[in-house]
C-alpha cells in the first residue's frame, strides 16, 4: 500500500533536485515543486485511501458502545427485578425477612 506513495515522493524529490541544480532553477522553485507535485497529492491520496478504514473503526467503536449500553441496561433490569422479588435462597443479608438476632449475647448472673 505504501510503495506507490514512496515511489511518487521519490520522483517528486528527484524533480526538486533537478529544479534546484538547474542553471535557471531556484531552491524556492524546488521547494514548491516538491510540495505541489509530491507532498500535497500523496497526502490527499493517503487520506482518501484511509477513509474506509476510519469508517470501519468508527462503526466498530459504536457497536462496542451499543453492546456495553445493552449489557448495562440488562444488568440494571435484573437488579431491579431481584430487588422487587427477593428469594429465600438469595445471598442478600436478611433475605428471609426474619427478625435479626439480638446482637448482644445474654450474660448469666454468677451464683
Amino acid at each position: 500500500m505504501y510503495i506507490i506513495p514512496i515511489a511518487w515522493l521519490y520522483v517528486a524529490l528527484m524533480m526538486s533536485v533537478a529544479e534546484a541544480t538547474n542553471t535557471t532553477g531556484t531552491v524556492l522553485g524546488a521547494i514548491f515543486t516538491f510540495v505541489l507535485y509530491g507532498l500535497l497529492p500523496v497526502a490527499l491520496m493517503m487520506y482518501f485511501m484511509g477513509t474506509p478504514g476510519r469508517k470501519r473503526a468508527l462503526r466498530a467503536q459504536e457497536m462496542a458502545e451499543r453492546e456495553a449500553a445493552i449489557a448495562a441496561h440488562q444488568a440494571a433490569a435484573q437488579a431491579a427485578t431481584e430487588a422487587a422479588n427477593p428469594s429465600v435462597n438469595s445471598l442478600q443479608p436478611n433475605a428471609s425477612r426474619l427478625p435479626a438476632a439480638d446482637p448482644i449475647a445474654p450474660v448469666a448472673e454468677k451464683p
